[in-house]
């Protein structure tokens, strides 16, 4: 990705301060940079607003907030961050090296670092999709990995489907809406996987059962009930019924 196309998001309570990284980042070229200054509106715009990269102040309003962000994005986004402190306690950076952060911003800090930091953190990302994509590549007898590797956007681990508004993560085997991690139970994300692989063909009752419940005698009312649990949970309605035979996502 180039960097005038990279969209970063800065999580910073003091004003001078998150004034002088942008400026920082104006200056290499970082051209789609916003601001919050508070984890309540960081957390609402992640939800909105899509984003490659988050800057975040580990200290937030003189608490451990930006410790709090950081596992939020964790459970619900997969994008790489850096913490920006100025702190030297051991406890809080042992708290802050329990999100696992791709990198450290000190302050003061000088545009110099700042970009060879977004770079690091850039690089060490892509390296863990490359490598996650060649552990799904050669998953060896898993003839859905194959499919879902096949249909994956270039150079990205990821599968759109419903429009682009939705994607499946398959090195992390989770469903996104609009870049927001949808809670799955482990039949529901079977059963999605399953037609996510399969986009625009129909999945079969027997074929669903065959996979979703490969040791118990389910029937296709227990894949009927499934799928009315797992549309409740998803934002739009993408799920088409095949009159009498199964169900499929457009492709």
């Amino acid at each position: 990705m180039n960097d005038n196309d990279l969209r970063i998001l800065i999580v910073e309570d003091d004003e001078v301060t998150a004034l002088n990284l942008n400026l920082s980042l104006q200056k290499y070229g970082y051209a789609h940079i916003d601001i919050c200054d508070n984890i309540d509106d960081a957390k609402e715009y992640l939800q909105t607003s899509k984003k490659n990269l988050v800057i975040i102040d580990i200290s937030l309003q003189g608490s451990e907030d930006g410790i709090e962000l950081a596992h939020y994005i964790k459970q619900h986004f997969d994008m790489p961050f850096i913490f920006l402190t100025s702190y030297s306690d051991d406890n809080i950076i042992e708290k802050a090296k329990q999100t696992e952060p791709y990198g450290y911003i000190v302050k003061p800090f000088n545009p110099e670092s700042l970009h060879a930091t977004i770079q690091i953190a850039l690089f060490k990302y892509k390296a863990e999709i490359n490598e996650n994509l060649a552990n799904a590549r050669f998953a060896p007898n898993d003839s859905l990995a194959r499919l879902l590797y096949e249909k994956r956007e270039k150079d990205a681990p990821i599968v759109k489907f419903g429009n682009g508004r939705y994607h499946y993560d398959i090195t992390l085997n989770e469903t996104f809406f609009d870049g927001e991690k949808i809670k799955l139970t482990k039949k529901e994300n079977l059963f999605l996987k399953l037609l996510v692989a399969h986009l625009g063909k129909v999945i079969t009752f027997s074929k669903a059962v065959q996979h979703v419940w490969p040791d118990s005698g389910a029937t296709e009312n227990n894949v009927r009930t499934l799928v009315w649990r797992l549309r409740n949970k998803l934002k739009t309605d993408i799920i088409k019924n095949a009159s009498g035979i199964g169900y499929f996502i457009e492709e």
